[in-house]
């Protein structure tokens, strides 16, 4: 489906670390959250109860939500259902890690955000990259009310201004001060190696990090890679 108007109902595919944070922080926002592991739900229904989220299978949440976190292992990205996530509103907070996924050169290419790649697999949905750039720890400990003295802010990377609204609406809702980084393609300044990766800082210093990408060592490597053509 087309989501234009808010997120009532959040699914999140990966029920690690960073998973249940967003899940947690989803329930007390009130929005009603379905979470996804790998295979059967039920080992994990009992703790995602008590922070008020549903434990589901990948199906269900699929056709349960409105729009899908994945929260999952990147190198996983190609079991993801893309003939029914077609037409979705797919938030991708997935980076590559070695220690995870393998030694996969395909998801280290500089030549290519890792979010262009899943859109490719999932070839029918709208892919925005978020959610993933700052570390879990301090997704739970930093959520703030909208306005309050010291919040800081995540970047949101995708193609639609319509997507990038409801998905900073979410953003903001979770605790954080949504900075839209560009298109899709952007999102490599969201990856581990670029400055904002890892980053615990206001909209400010998230805008200056994102706007000084193209002099920083990994926007060198990436330019390099890409024939002197950073993304936009």
């Amino acid at each position: 489906m087309t989501v234009t108007s808010p997120i009532r109902t959040l699914g999140i595919i990966g029920a690690g670390r960073l998973g249940r944070v967003l899940a947690a922080l989803a329930a007390d926002a009130g929005y009603r959250v379905l979470i996804a592991r790998s295979g059967d739900p039920a080992p994990i229904a009992r703790a995602m109860s008590a922070i008020g989220a549903e434990a589901a299978s990948v199906s269900d949440v699929v056709a349960g939500a409105d729009a899908v976190v994945l929260a999952l292992p990147l190198g996983r990205y190609r079991t993801l259902p893309a003939e029914s996530m077609r037409g979705m509103l797919v938030i991708d907070a997935m980076n590559y890690w070695w220690g995870a996924d393998g030694d996969r050169p395909d998801l280290d290419d500089p030549r290519t955000s890792t979010s262009e790649l899943v859109q490719k697999h999932l070839a029918g949905a709208r892919v925005v990259k978020g959610l993933g750039h700052m570390g879990y720890q301090d997704v739970e400990d930093e959520a703030r009310p909208a306005g309050a003295s010291g919040r800081k802010a995540i970047a949101i990377a995708g193609e639609s201004a319509d997507d990038l609204e409801v998905v900073s609406r979410l953003v903001d809702d979770l605790g954080f001060d949504p900075v839209i980084a560009g298109g899709l393609a952007s999102g490599i300044m969201l990856e581990p190696g670029a400055d904002a990766f890892g980053a615990d800082v206001d909209a400010g210093e998230l805008r200056e990090m994102l706007d000084g990408f193209a002099t920083s060592r990994r926007g060198i490597v990436v330019a390099r890679a890409r024939g002197g053509v950073l993304p936009a």
